[in-house]
């Protein structure tokens, strides 16, 4: 497919859906109502990593968590013993993470952020100007917050190294360094050219039929693979088509069969 055609076919779908008013329902739209960085990065991470299963209950577990971290989540946190993050939380459950997984994450953002001041400042301290992507630093990141938080966290912070395509950890990193209608963005030092696409299923299926990958599998292989063709066609921007892309297959009026059948796909 000439790599024009798709880069074309990518701006009209960019243009048309790269709003906000297509967010809802989207875990995405909390982080709209935190003007801070500070609180933003925490919001964000938390919604992030709760970011699987059904939306309705995606939104009601992650309000139940923002509403109890008050005055603002960077303040909850810096004024919370792990005795009184385990107490606020106790009884919680989304789907298969329990109250004791989340309290030991957010514990562990806690002492990453005693230990330098913000999420951003821990992740750019993974960043180096030699690699092509963030894998690296985001390896560097985990690895910080699972140490921090003295407890394996598993599905709620994977690890790259053991092959996971880390989709939500990715979709943390497009909302928090991208800036545009739908990203708030907020971390300046991290280069969003060096970003990885968040690849679920879905997304797999979209770029599959689009000949990015011609993998089967969604793993961190192919998302690698996917955003190697995506950083062709936007070097400076290789996640800037996510959003519009997953909107495929989720809107009514985003068809995907008629968006792939241009390009022969599926």
């Amino acid at each position: 497919m000439p790599q024009v055609i798709l880069k074309d076919s990518l701006e009209r779908l960019y243009r048309q859906y790269n709003s906000r008013e297509f967010v809802h329902p989207d875990p995405l739209e909390f982080l709209y109502h935190y003007e801070d960085p500070c609180d933003r990065e925490i919001v964000a991470f938390v919604a992030s990593s709760l970011a699987y299963g059904r939306v309705a209950y995606i939104l009601k577990s992650i309000s139940f968590i923002l509403e109890r971290m008050e005055p603002t989540p960077s303040v909850f946190l810096k004024q919370s013993s792990l005795k009184t993050i385990c107490r606020t939380f106790s009884g919680f459950k989304h789907r298969f993470t329990e109250d004791q997984k989340l309290c030991a994450m957010l514990f562990g953002v806690k002492k990453v952020l005693e230990r330098y001041g913000t999420l951003q400042a821990c992740f750019s301290a993974g960043l180096n100007d030699c690699n092509d992507t963030i894998l690296p630093a985001l390896s560097a990141f985990t690895g910080e917050l699972i140490s921090s938080a003295g407890d394996k966290l598993e599905h709620l912070v994977p690890l790259p190294g053991k092959g996971s395509a880390c989709k939500r950890l990715n979709l943390f990193l497009r909302w928090m360094v991208r800036s545009d209608e739908v990203d708030p963005g907020g971390w300046e030092s991290v280069p969003a050219s060096k970003l990885i696409i968040p690849v679920d299923t879905h997304m797999h299926k979209i770029c599959f039929s689009l000949g990015l990958t011609a993998r089967k599998q969604a793993d961190l292989h192919s998302a690698l693979e996917v955003t190697k063709a995506f950083r062709n066609i936007a070097p400076s921007d290789p996640v800037r088509y996510d959003f519009c892309l997953t909107r495929l297959g989720i809107r009514k009026d985003a068809n995907m069969v008629v968006f792939l059948e241009q390009f022969g796909g599926i």
